[in-house]
């Protein structure tokens, strides 16, 4: 086994646990004593146990011994700072491991190169950066976040085959097959928010949850200018937290927020910032079309993943059109097929798969 091998596999720990450790990142760890893996750990998820300390713990009583003659491999730099768990750089050096192999420098200010001293100033031998484009992209929504200081922004639409995004009067149409509805529902668990603009919200009653598999459900956003949804809207039940942004009121009732907001050309920015805020990792755009638009306009998003479907409308709302991008996959799911782009000024180039 080599550095790449044995990073390779931190990597596929840490995947393990897509949509359940933000606002931290996926993390995963190894201990390795001449080429035997003795320990193996991840976040599992968020307020829990680091991945380095999971390790520690995954290690037998007949393998403790080897601790000290050890090297661990961490898809991320160990933190230094007192959050929800203890410092994960301090457990280390008390462990006595003699090597640290790292992926990826953590970007959170509180931690930021400083795991990475304590180790070396502890007497540890430090490696960086193996296969840190591969982990880069895995936590690309934690490093946008804190790079840039707003979600990783996700755009989601299905189309006909001839460019139409739905029909002309807003009318509901399902263009997308079962495995196409199942593929976007799995992505759902995955982000932190997911977003509709007014026509969808009122003319679809959409649930915005995952309705397969198990963990996070996003938190729901609908923009409702001037609180035109009715009651019984599917939005508007207490089940998941939501918020809808209007222009009138900041109101909060049980899990329903009413965030007031400028309806001009600040809006999207001012909702990025309050998603900053709240600490949402990423955001998946689901439409209309006006909304997609306008966030494609303002060149707010990261990724886009649009299905094509074998449907034909004669006439109807055309589909949003990207800018130049950068198609890094497509794939047929039965007669649909998936397209995903990224903007040429994502820096999270590398794209083994979502």
């Amino acid at each position: 086994m080599n550095d790449l091998m044995l990073m390779q596999r931190c990597l596929e720990l840490a995947a393990l646990s897509k949509g359940n450790t933000a606002p931290n990142p996926m993390v995963g760890a190894l201990l390795v004593y001449n080429d035997r893996i003795i320990g193996e750990g991840r976040h599992e998820q968020y307020g829990q146990a680091h991945a380095e300390v999971n390790c520690f713990e995954q290690v037998t009583e007949q393998d403790k011994h080897l601790i000290s003659e050890s090297v661990m491999y961490v898809s991320l730099e160990p933190c230094a700072h007192q959050g929800k768990t203890p410092p994960c750089a301090h457990r280390i050096i008390k462990e006595g491991v003699k090597k640290v192999v790292i992926c990826n420098t953590d970007p959170f200010k509180q931690v930021d190169g400083r795991g990475i001293q304590l180790l070396r100033e502890a007497g540890i031998a430090v490696t960086t950066g193996v296969l840190e484009t591969e982990g880069a992209w895995l936590n690309r929504r934690f490093f946008t976040f804190h790079q840039q200081q707003r979600p990783y922004i996700i755009l989601k639409w299905a189309q006909t085959s001839n460019g139409f995004f739905a029909p002309k009067d807003h009318s509901r149409l399902q263009m997308s097959n079962e495995f196409s509805t199942r593929l976007s529902h799995q992505w759902r668990r995955a982000e932190s928010a997911i977003m509709v603009g007014f026509t969808t919200a009122m003319n679809d009653n959409p649930q915005l949850i995952s309705r397969y598999g198990h963990g996070n459900q996003p938190l729901r956003i609908a923009l409702d200018k001037d609180l035109r949804l009715p009651l019984n809207h599917h939005l508007l039940t207490q089940d998941f937290p939501t918020w809808i942004i209007n222009q009138h009121k900041n109101e909060v009732q049980g899990n329903i927020h009413f965030v007031k907001l400028p309806f001009n050309e600040h809006l999207l920015s001012s909702l990025l910032a309050h998603l900053y805020q709240a600490q949402k990792l990423s955001l998946i755009v689901e439409g209309g079309a006006q909304l997609l638009n306008s966030f494609i306009a303002q060149n707010l998003w990261d990724e886009a993943r649009v299905f094509v479907t074998p449907n034909v409308l004669h006439d109807g709302l055309a589909a949003p059109l990207l800018p130049p991008s950068k198609n890094v996959f497509e794939t047929d799911l039965a007669q649909d097929k998936l397209h995903v782009s990224l903007n040429e000024n994502n820096p999270y180039q590398f794209f083994p798969k979502l």
